[in-house]
């Protein structure tokens, strides 16, 4: 797009009573940014859906004026704008109604060809959660997907971090401008995500910070991606509100269960008994779900060195397992004298620690 067609948007993108998706049926109607502002006030009114409180400020001489400050900005700060009708704005996002008609990115993002995820959770997250986290993305790594999220405290930057380690290209959605960074702390590893990936946001660098920001970025996390990963999640939760907006985009969701007595586990619980998600209990699970080349997958040689980490009861059930194809969950505490209430809690532990799998019919094997 030319310097004078993003002017213009960025102008559209200014007027705070219309969004993404009125400003989208303006465009497409007058065919661009520019046509809708140079557009007679009663032409526009004859638009479906279109009232006079939508556009009573459209005309306003500050939104050029913001425009031409903004335009300022992203032209010194060497950041990319990408109209989203252009080759280069992400192909899924293009067909969720509310994507924003203008994406901001500060990195060297390529998303041709590429899987996409989005790994999503707790602040506070677990240590369990956090293994998990850990082990999903190395287990996904030969599968090279790009890693998206909030860049936030816990699950985020879990996510983002591991994605760093294993040399995956990972994106960042913010909830602000790129000419700052939330939270601080986490300002050190943007060099290494800006080298493989990026950030992507609509906001503008004169935007206010506001609470509110975040539940407007995570369309952005849930639109890019096939598929959104909740590792752990409180009752309520932001990680649940991007649960539901990718599937109202009619992408997958994927959820990992946790113990009913575990608070941060009752979101994630909800999505599954609420079929709003697909059941994770191995990373495996997402290449499946979504047809991944699994012929292609070397599982990594690493996963022997967590047998260190299994305590007593632990070691009991991996032996027994060691020596079975597979075996029921019945049998096992048996042969492991062990109650079958227990056993569940200890296999899930393992599955945790990446030991185990569950089967269908209540089986399990050693992974």
């Amino acid at each position: 797009m030319t310097e004078n067609d993003l002017l213009y948007t960025l102008a559209l993108q200014n007027v705070a009573k219309i969004g993404d998706t009125t400003a989208k049926k303006l465009i497409n109607h007058c065919g661009s940014a520019e046509a809708v502002m140079k557009e007679k006030r009663y032409n526009l009114l004859k638009i479906d859906g279109i009232g006079a409180l939508t556009i009573s400020d459209l005309f306003e001489r500050n939104h050029l004026e913001a425009a031409e400050q903004e335009l300022k900005f992203i032209k010194d700060e060497g950041i990319k704008a990408h109209y989203f009708t252009s080759e280069n704005y992400p192909e899924k996002l293009k067909h969720c109604i509310d994507s924003p008609i203008l994406l901001f990115e500060a990195g060297t993002i390529n998303l041709n060809k590429k899987h996409i995820i989005s790994i999503v959770g707790a602040r506070k997250i677990t240590t369990s959660g956090i293994a998990f986290c850990e082990r999903l993305v190395e287990e996904l790594a030969p599968f090279d997907p790009v890693i998206v999220s909030g860049f936030a405290y816990g699950t985020d930057i879990t996510a983002q971090k591991a994605a760093i380690k294993n040399k995956l290209q990972n994106i960042g959605c913010l909830a602000h401008g790129l000419n700052q960074i939330y939270p601080k702390v986490h300002k050190k590893y943007m060099a290494e995500v800006e080298n493989n990936g990026g950030f992507y946001t609509d906001f503008w660098s004169t935007a206010v910070f506001d609470r509110s920001n975040f539940l407007k970025r995570n369309r952005l996390i849930a639109g890019i991606s096939e598929a959104t990963i909740v590792i752990e999640s409180a009752e309520k939760g932001g990680s649940l509100v991007t649960a539901d907006i990718a599937n109202s985009y009619n992408r997958d969701v994927f959820a990992v269960p946790g113990r009913t007595t575990d608070s941060q586990s009752v979101g994630c619980n909800n999505l599954i008994k609420h079929q709003k998600a697909h059941l994770l209990s191995t990373p495996l699970d997402v290449p499946y779900m979504l047809n991944w080349q699994l012929e292609d997958y070397k599982k990594p040689a690493v996963q022997k060195q967590l047998f260190v980490e299994l305590d007593d009861n632990e070691k009991i059930v991996y032996k027994f397992l060691e020596g079975q194809d597979k075996e029921l969950l019945d049998v096992i505490a048996l042969k492991c004298n062990m109650p079958t209430y227990k056993l569940a809690g200890i296999l899930l532990t393992m599955e945790l620690k990446g030991v185990v799998r569950p089967l269908p019919g209540k089986l399990f094997e050693i992974i």
